[in-house]
């Protein structure tokens, strides 16, 4: 875990208190800290197909929000920089605010905009910057959960959907939730994505459907953000011991992982 780095985050907004939100001033700082120590950035394709190696940096959006292009994009081009987003087709360009669970306690108040959703001409727009559009399947549920049809329906229908709003293939793909296993893996594969990311506690082994990001959140301060970057503790993240640290911070026994 000491080669490229693959970050995830969602919204970035001045006000928004949303764990998944992070502000404008946190998120230059926390590229800009990379940038200096020599990271470049890089599409999450590449980096998942061995094309960008070393000190590769892909900053991945999950959930396509419309701050994505208004705050992160200004900043990312001043830094040098490049995105991926990932967007749940079916609240693209929609008027009324994307839901589900685990953003759906925002609606009806005050910070409902910010649950709003790009468009196909906006994230066209960000794709002719150089950015990577992927698909985030069509509605965010938990893939795991779900049977072999509506799977396939999720994952092949959602990159249908890309292909014909931007009028170019989609290869990538980010699992709602981060919630993946095996079988959904191959269901990728064979919905034709190229590659697809995770967003796990402790990292698994990295491969094209599979790979791990490190998520980044509202609460994380300049200390913790150091510390999730930092390739030691990446390179710790794929221990068991990992496991036994989270099993004593909450006080429950560690649960066996597959390798």
């Amino acid at each position: 875990m000491s080669g490229p780095l693959v970050l995830c985050y969602h919204a970035v907004s001045e006000r928004w208190p949303a764990p998944l939100s992070v502000t404008p001033e946190r998120f230059e700082w926390q590229l800009e800290s990379l940038v200096r120590r020599g990271y470049r950035g890089a599409r999450f394709l590449d980096v998942a197909l061995g094309r960008a190696d070393g000190r590769a940096l892909a900053v991945t959006f999950d959930d396509a929000y419309r701050s994505v292009l208004e705050l992160a994009l200004p900043i990312l081009e001043r830094l040098g920089l490049v995105g991926s987003v990932f967007a749940p087709t079916s609240f693209v360009g929609s008027a009324g605010p994307m839901a589900w669970p685990g953003i759906d306690q925002w609606l009806g108040g005050p910070f409902e905009p910010e649950l709003r959703c790009l468009s196909w001409e906006e994230l066209g727009e960000l794709r002719r910057r150089g950015w990577e559009v992927g698909s985030h399947t069509r509605t965010h549920p938990r893939l795991t959960g779900l049977g072999d049809a509506e799977l396939r329906e999720e994952l092949a229908g959602s990159r249908d959907e890309c292909e014909q709003g931007l009028g170019e293939s989609c290869a990538t793909l980010a699992y709602p939730y981060g919630d993946w296993d095996e079988r959904v893996a191959r269901a990728a594969g064979d919905a034709g994505y190229a590659a697809a990311c995770t967003l796990p506690a402790r990292f698994h082994g990295a491969a094209p459907l599979s790979w791990p990001r490190v998520g980044v959140y509202h609460a994380d301060s300049d200390w913790r953000f150091r510390l999730k970057v930092s390739p030691l503790v990446r390179r710790a993240r794929a221990t068991p011991l990992w496991d036994r640290l989270g099993a004593l911070r909450s006080g429950t026994k560690p649960q066996r992982q597959d390798a």
